[in-house]
């Protein structure tokens, strides 16, 4: 099986498998007083420390969560119940459901910042609506922008607009849980307040991620309990899940060079795509994670060409995974101005730390077998 779905999830790296091992045997909560609890308080430091690195952040600003959703809605609930409700969530059209839905449930006011046709933010629609702000209607804009697509790969121009919402007095909470261990994070350089990540992306274990805030940032808490994580998530933190978490964050901050070295492969699986069946690539203009791709086959439905590889042995989706395995026209690739027919036609490959070249190769194989199957029924 050639596994090409790392935006889905990434196979577990050796360094998080060997750090959750050796925290299991610790064996102690890391809240207790005792010597064990210290020693299992030393390794979620120690995980905290490691996550704050990945993203050039100081340790104090991590705060663990069970994984890239809790995060994301711990930062735009936690911030719209501190400020009481005097804001307006901007939220980017192509933004994943954790962060859409989190938001329409919030009790705040939302509006939709628009894409452009290459699948990134439209900074000229953002800076419109922030030069025209009424902050007494509106209370204080808080943009929602990812930092890279998990559909498209488009990198998103998260400083320029966090700089706009700063501008205008607001904060900006981003998710970055497609960025971490694919491209450079600095969270002072991006400026963004709140920075969510997810340790199962980036080759550490599902079950576990983590919200960075910026010293300051208003943020009222969404658990309650025994006052863990500075008693903004409170309950007792999944130690062996954290080590994992923060050995994947170290392990693909330093093998970052692994990534930028895909997206030749990737080109050039794409290039033979467009030459030899005329796909259509989403996001080609614009930068992306050197990693994803998405193409499609107008006609050619998503569903069907996902079983098709599945049975020549390539495991790719049609999109975000985590609609409960649901397949199911891309809301990101309609925001982009795709029609219906295309938009239900696209595929998501996305690879990483343990691919190798060949596996572009044979996934390009595969896929064109799957449409010359396709075209050949069709015409028999």
């Amino acid at each position: 099986m050639i596994y090409a779905d790392y935006n889905a999830t990434a196979p577990l790296r050796p360094e998080a498998r060997d750090a959750m091992l050796a925290a299991l045997e610790v064996g102690a909560n890391p809240s207790s007083v005792h010597g064990p609890g210290r020693q299992a308080r030393k390794v979620l430091e120690t995980a905290r420390r490691q996550v704050a690195g990945a993203i050039s952040g100081l340790p104090q600003g991590v705060v663990f969560t069970s994984g890239g959703t809790e995060a994301i809605g711990m930062a735009i609930n936690g911030v719209v119940r501190q400020l009481e409700g005097a804001c307006t969530l901007l939220v980017s059209a192509i933004e994943h459901e954790a962060a859409a839905k989190n938001a329409g449930y919030s009790g705040a006011r939302v509006q939709t910042v628009y894409a452009t046709p290459s699948g990134k933010a439209d900074l000229a629609d953002l800076s419109e609506r922030l030069t025209a702000w009424d902050r007494e209607a509106n209370g204080r804009p808080v943009l929602v922008l990812m930092l890279a697509n998990n559909e498209t790969g488009v990198i998103q121009p998260v400083a320029e607009a966090a700089a706009l919402v700063r501008e205008a007095g607001g904060l900006t909470i981003c998710d970055g849980v497609q960025g971490l261990g694919k491209i450079p994070l600095n969270v002072s350089l991006l400026g963004v307040d709140y920075l969510a990540l997810s340790a199962h992306k980036a080759g550490g274990p599902q079950g576990a991620g983590a919200l960075w805030l910026k010293s300051g940032a208003p943020l009222r808490a969404s658990l309650f309990g025994g006052g863990q994580e500075r008693s903004l998530r409170s309950g007792t933190e999944n130690l062996a899940g954290i080590a994992g978490f923060g050995a994947a964050a170290q392990a693909a901050t330093e093998d970052l060079s692994t990534y930028t070295n895909l997206a030749g492969h990737r080109d050039r699986m794409e290039a033979r795509l467009k030459a030899e069946a005329g796909v259509t690539v989403f996001g080609e203009t614009a930068e992306r994670l050197p990693n994803t791709s998405n193409f499609a086959y107008s006609g050619f439905r998503a569903e069907t060409q996902v079983m098709a590889m599945d049975l020549a042995g390539i495991a790719v989706s049609s999109g975000s995974a985590c609609s409960s395995g649901k397949v199911k026209r891309s809301l990101v690739l309609s925001a982009m101005g795709a029609d219906d027919a295309l938009a239900e036609s696209a595929i998501r490959t996305s690879f990483g730390w343990n691919s190798t070249p060949e596996d572009f190769d044979r996934t390009a194989d595969a896929w064109l077998q799957a449409l010359h199957r396709r075209k050949t029924k069709e015409t028999a």
